[in-house]
């Protein structure tokens, strides 16, 4: 539990880190009840109390940059996601 609650506060963190470790996302997202669908190449769906994202796993890094973390997190905003 203790894991998720430090990834969700580090996709909330500002400034955005750009070092959020993709597994760690994925694992976030599945744990609060999302579901995640592998797309064409690299993108990934995700399915999350009605809200829908697509996302490019990072590659060849495996952390998501600002950028991507940004999207996650108005991701997890819209989906009624975010740290107490």
């Amino acid at each position: 539990m203790a894991k998720h609650d430090k990834v969700l506060k580090d996709v909330f963190h500002e400034p955005t880190k750009g070092n959020v470790a993709w597994i760690d996302i994925e694992s976030l997202v599945k744990h609060n009840g999302g579901e995640m669908h592998e797309g064409a190449g690299s993108r990934v769906r995700f399915c999350l109390n009605g809200v829908r994202a697509v996302f490019h796993r990072p590659h060849p890094g495996k952390e998501a940059g600002k950028r991507t973390v940004e999207s996650v997190r108005t991701f997890l905003t819209n989906a009624g996601v975010v740290p107490c």
